[in-house]
């Protein structure tokens, strides 16, 4: 009986230490400026569905990053673009991958695991190209990556990739200042 009781006395001290370390933890103030976002769902859109994302009335600044997995410049710049957000977590970043549906599961979501995007990701499946690029920007050859930085009042267009963050943060201060 007296084990017993020993045995209680023990589990009670485990509970009360494992309730104070959780109030101790639930009670941190600290603020993380890490953007992260669940890529289990990646939404599918056709060009209709997608266009709204590429305005805005806000003057939150927004990166739209059309990219492949089969694109090594694009593949190569996805951690610049990560890493900017992670630095800025008020920009909002929308990766719109041009991969098949029939990846998603296979290819596409183990890769972004992969190579630790957390940026949102959703799939463009529209087959009508020729149209959508042209309604995006009539300059825009369809080549990739291509990217838009904007808000309320400035756009700029990029078919190009970018070398490094600090590339990428040049571009988007010359767009928004200018």
């Amino acid at each position: 009986m007296k084990k017993i009781h020993s045995l209680n006395q023990k589990w009670q001290h485990v509970f009360i230490l494992v309730l104070v370390m959780c109030l101790f933890l639930s009670c941190n103030n600290s603020k993380s400026n890490a953007v992260v976002v669940n890529n289990d769902t990646i939404p599918v859109y056709n060009f209709d569905q997608l266009q709204p994302l590429l305005y805005t009335d806000s003057s939150k600044t927004y990166i739209i990053n059309f990219w492949a997995m089969w694109c090594a410049p694009c593949v190569k710049e996805l951690p610049y673009i990560q890493q900017y957000q992670q630095k800025n977590p008020e920009t909002e970043v929308i990766l719109v991958s041009l991969d098949f549906t029939k990846d998603i599961e296979t290819k596409l979501k183990p890769f972004l695991k992969q190579k630790n995007i957390t940026s949102k990701v959703v799939l463009l499946d529209d087959p009508a190209s020729n149209t959508w690029i042209d309604k995006i920007d009539p300059n825009w050859s369809g080549a990739l990556p291509f990217t838009i930085v904007f808000n309320n009042k400035k756009r700029a267009f990029f078919e190009r990739s970018f070398e490094s963050v600090e590339d990428l943060e040049t571009e988007i201060n010359k767009t928004l200042t200018n």
